[in-house]
C-alpha cells in the first residue's frame, strides 16, 4: 500500500485542520477576541498582558492563545495542569529567562486547565509574571474566583468565553463540508440533533462530523435514528465536584421558588445525567420544604421525606422518578419564609440576652427552696382556662415581648395568621383584665 495515501495532512483530525489560523476566524468569542474587545484592543495596543480565559470544553481557549502568540512574535509555550508538575515549571521560567536575555523574545505561556494547580504551584507564577519573564494566558473551565489564588487573580485580567450556539455549529459545520468538499450526509433532523448533542462543545461537534464522513458509503444520508446509534450518549458537561454543581443546584432552588415547576424539572434533569447522586438532591429539596414553603403547605415536608424513603428503597433508576415528584410538588406549593426569618430573629435574640433565667412562674419547683424562690407562683394551666389560653408571658424578665414569626397570607399559613391574631389579641385582653384587677 502506498504510505503517500496516509500524508500528516489526511492524518490530523477534523477538528485540528479546521482550527483557526486569524483570530477573525475564531467563532462566537467576538465579546473577547473582536477589534474593540479586550484581546483586540492588546493587539492594536501590542502590549499583551496576562489574562485568564474562563469558559466550557470547545471554545476556542487553546487557539485563542495560540493565535495571540503568533500575532506578537512571542514564543508559544504551552502546558497542561493535568500533566505538568513543579520540575516542569522550573523548566518552563528558565528557558523563558534564557530567551528573553539571549534573543531579546518574550515567551507566551499557555496553562490548560490551571485551576488543577494548587495554591503553593499557582503561587510559583507570581514573580515571573510580576517580572515580564512570561505572559501568563491560563485556560479554565471552572470559575477563577473559586479556584484560583487571589494574588494570582490581582494580576491577571479575567476573560469570559461563551458556550457556542446553533449558529455557530452552523459554520463550523459548513467549514467542514468545504475541508471534506461533501455536504454532510445527514437530513434536517439530524443536522440539528448533533447541534443539540454538541452541547456547546464545538471541538465535539466537529468529531461528530468527521464520524459521520467517515461512516457514510454510497450516498446513504442518516437520520437521528442513525446518529444516535453513531454517536450512542453523551454525558452532559457537569463536574458535579465543582462550580458545574453550585450553578446547577442554584438553578433548580431558584426555580423553585419561582414556582416555575418546568424549569425546576430540567435543572433536575440536568444534574441526573450529569451523574449527581439523586441522595444530595433529595437531601437540598427537604432543606427547600423547610425553608421556603413551611408552613405554607405543611404536607410538603411530609412529602420529602416520604421521596426520600422511596428513593432508598427503590434505588436508582426506579428511584429517580421520587426526586422529580418532590421537585414538582415544591414548585407548586405555596411559599413561605417566615419561619425561617423568625429563627433568625430568635437566634438573634438568644444571643443577645442568653444569660437570662426564663420567668420563675413558669419553672417547676420540685424542691422547697425552689418553693421558697417563687418557682411555679402564679403558674396557670392553660387548658383549664377560659378559652384554653392563659395569656401569661413567657419571655425572660427584663425583655420586651418580641413579634418574631410574621406568617404569610398564604396557603395553609394564611389560617396559622389567623391563629396567631386571635391568641395576639386574646392575649392583649388577658393583659388589660389583669391591669383592671390590679389597679
Amino acid at each position: 500500500m502506498d504510505d503517500t495515501l496516509f500524508s500528516a495532512q489526511v492524518k490530523r483530525p477534523l477538528a485540528d485542520r479546521l482550527r483557526p489560523t486569524s483570530l477573525a476566524e475564531v467563532v462566537g468569542q467576538s465579546q473577547v477576541v473582536g477589534e474593540n474587545a479586550p484581546i483586540g484592543r492588546m493587539l492594536k495596543s501590542g502590549k499583551v498582558t496576562s489574562f485568564i480565559l474562563w469558559g466550557p470544553p470547545g471554545c476556542g481557549k487553546t487557539t485563542i492563545a495560540r493565535l495571540i502568540a503568533e500575532h506578537t512574535n512571542l514564543y508559544f509555550e504551552q502546558i497542561s495542569a493535568v500533566f505538568s508538575g513543579v520540575a516542569d515549571l522550573k523548566r518552563v521560567f528558565q528557558y523563558a529567562q534564557e530567551r528573553r536575555a539571549n534573543q531579546g523574545k518574550g515567551t507566551l505561556l499557555f496553562v490548560d486547565e490551571i485551576h488543577r494547580f494548587n495554591r503553593s504551584q499557582q503561587d510559583g507564577f507570581l514573580p515571573y509574571v510580576e517580572d515580564g519573564t512570561v505572559i501568563l494566558v491560563g485556560a479554565t473551565t471552572e470559575n477563577p474566583s473559586f479556584e484560583l489564588n487571589a494574588a494570582l487573580l490581582s494580576r491577571c485580567q479575567v476573560l469570559v468565553l461563551n458556550r457556542l450556539t446553533a449558529d455557530d455549529f452552523e459554520i463550523l459545520l459548513q467549514r467542514a463540508e468545504k475541508e471534506m468538499g461533501r455536504k454532510l450526509p445527514i437530513d434536517e433532523e439530524a443536522r440539528q440533533f448533533i447541534k443539540d448533542t454538541a452541547d456547546g462543545d464545538g471541538r465535539y461537534i466537529l468529531n461528530i462530523a468527521e464520524s459521520i464522513f467517515n461512516y457514510a458509503q454510497n450516498g446513504e444520508v442518516f437520520d437521528k435514528d442513525a446518529i444516535v446509534q453513531i454517536i450512542r450518549s453523551r454525558a452532559p458537561v457537569y463536574d458535579k465536584g465543582r462550580d458545574g454543581h453550585y450553578n446547577l443546584i442554584s438553578a433548580v432552588h431558584k426555580s423553585l421558588r419561582g414556582s416555575d415547576v418546568d424549569a425546576a424539572l430540567y435543572w433536575v434533569a440536568r444534574m441526573i445525567e450529569g451523574g449527581e447522586d439523586p441522595k444530595y438532591l433529595l437531601r437540598r429539596l427537604t432543606r427547600f420544604a423547610v425553608e421556603d414553603v413551611s408552613l405554607a403547605d405543611p404536607q410538603a415536608v411530609v412529602q420529602a421525606i416520604a421521596c426520600w424513603d422511596t428513593y432508598e428503597r427503590l434505588g436508582s433508576p426506579e428511584g429517580d422518578l421520587a426526586v422529580f415528584q418532590l421537585a414538582a410538588y415544591l414548585a407548586t406549593a405555596p411559599k413561605s419564609v417566615g419561619v425561617y426569618k423568625a429563627m433568625h430573629k430568635a437566634r438573634e435574640l438568644a444571643r443577645k440576652t442568653g444569660s437570662l433565667m426564663p420567668p420563675k412562674h413558669i419553672l417547676n419547683a420540685p424542691t422547697k427552696l425552689m418553693k421558697q424562690l417563687g418557682y411555679n407562683e402564679g403558674y396557670e394551666y392553660d387548658p383549664d382556662c377560659e378559652d384554653g389560653f392563659s395569656g401569661a408571658n413567657y419571655f425572660p424578665e427584663g425583655v420586651a415581648r418580641q413579634k418574631l414569626y410574621h406568617p404569610v397570607d398564604r396557603g395553609f399559613e394564611r389560617e396559622i395568621k389567623k391563629r396567631v391574631e386571635y391568641f395576639d389579641k386574646l392575649r392583649a385582653e388577658k393583659q388589660r383584665a389583669k391591669q383592671q384587677g390590679q389597679s
